[in-house]
Order: structure tokens, then C-alpha cells, then sequence
């Protein structure tokens, strides 16, 4: 692994008082406890911009924005990353896909040469939590785990991810206290299992 650190990227409008903002701080306190630097980014908090322009688009890694090279850089040397987000129209947020967008972009996460495609994020442990209100039998027979395919199969295949898991917890809106404390309990053994230091 390339560093201490771990980015937590969190996609919802209201971290401080949201199931998604306790999620995210419970693995940073599993991973500080761990010995790893957890670097909490709250994209809504940052007013970060999803919006990939044409200029921006058709631009080599090499002279993208300084922000975005920047958020490249961070993603290049942490040695993990976990995502957190509620479930949108079975996609994450636009903020957080935009994120996607501007820093996996190719030419960094990924590319394509005549041999085929290169992957540049092997390296990465990857946990992503998600949060919806479908039950979950709707949510496979019906949608198919729409974020489930977004995530493991559209991005983290893509760019090589060699040790990928997705936790998803429903129902948000039907939940109780107790049960609440118990999904953040699985969160923090699932971030320290995860994050295990040999």
C-alpha cells in the first residue's frame, strides 16, 4: 500500500446529521484506531463541481484543472477508499458521480490501448456503504441492484480494484435507534476487517 491514508467520500447534503454522516464517522474512528489517517471529504460541505466540461473532457490527465489533479494525486496515494451514499434513483448522487466523473477519469483510473485496457487502481482496498428505503427483495427482483452493478461491476472492475465489498443498509426511513446502532456496529466491523493491519 502506498500510504497512511484512506479516503472517506461521502455524497449526501447533510453529514452532520444523517445516517450517511454517522456512517462515515464510525469508519473514521474504526480507522484511526487502526493506526490509518482517515481523510473525511464531504463533497456537498466542499461545494465540489460534478460537472465535466467539454473542454475539461477532451483534456489529457496531464492538463486537467489543478483541483482535479489535486483530488487525482490524493486518490493515487491513499491506500484505500470508502464511499458513502444514499441510493438515488439507483445511482448515487449526482455530486458523487461527478466526482467519478472528473477524478477516475481515463488516462488515470483507466485507458484503452490497442492490447486492450489498463487499470490503474489495483491497489485500492474499496468499501462503499449505501443507504436506500427500497426493501431489499424489491430492490434485486425488481431493480437489480442497480448500485451494486454501478459500483463493482461499471467502475471498480474497470479500473482493476482487487478487494472490493458493498454494504448496503435499508430501510433508511422505516429504521429505529436500535437498529441503527446496529448497522453502525457492522460498519465498524466491517471497516476494521477490512482495513485489518497485518
Amino acid at each position: 500500500m502506498s500510504n497512511n491514508k484512506v479516503l472517506i467520500i461521502v455524497g449526501h447534503p447533510d453529514v452532520a446529521n444523517s445516517f450517511n454522516g454517522a456512517i462515515a464517522r464510525t469508519a473514521a474512528k474504526a480507522l484511526t484506531e487502526l493506526g490509518w489517517e482517515p481523510v473525511l471529504r464531504d463533497l456537498y460541505a466542499e461545494g465540489f463541481d460534478p460537472t465535466m466540461t467539454l473542454a475539461e473532457s477532451v483534456q489529457k490527465v496531464d492538463d486537467a484543472p489543478e483541483a482535479m489533479k489535486a483530488e487525482m494525486t490524493q486518490v493515487k496515494e491513499c491506500a484505500g477508499l470508502v464511499f458513502v451514499h444514499p441510493n438515488w434513483w439507483g445511482t448515487p448522487p449526482a455530486i458523487l458521480k461527478g466526482w467519478i466523473d472528473r477524478v477516475l477519469r481515463n488516462g488515470f483510473a483507466y485507458g484503452f490501448t490497442e492490447r486492450g485496457p489498463w487499470q490503474g487502481l489495483g491497489d485500492k482496498i474499496v468499501q462503499v456503504f449505501t443507504t436506500s428505503n427500497t426493501p431489499r427483495d424489491v430492490e434485486l427482483e425488481v431493480y437489480g441492484d442497480p448500485l451494486e452493478n454501478f459500483w463493482k461491476t461499471i467502475v471498480f472492475s474497470l479500473v482493476g480494484s482487487k478487494s472490493f465489498e458493498r454494504r448496503n443498509f435499508e430501510q433508511i426511513i422505516l429504521s429505529d435507534a436500535e437498529t441503527r446502532a446496529e448497522w453502525l456496529a457492522e460498519v465498524d466491523a466491517t471497516i476494521r476487517r477490512r482495513f485489518a493491519r497485518d
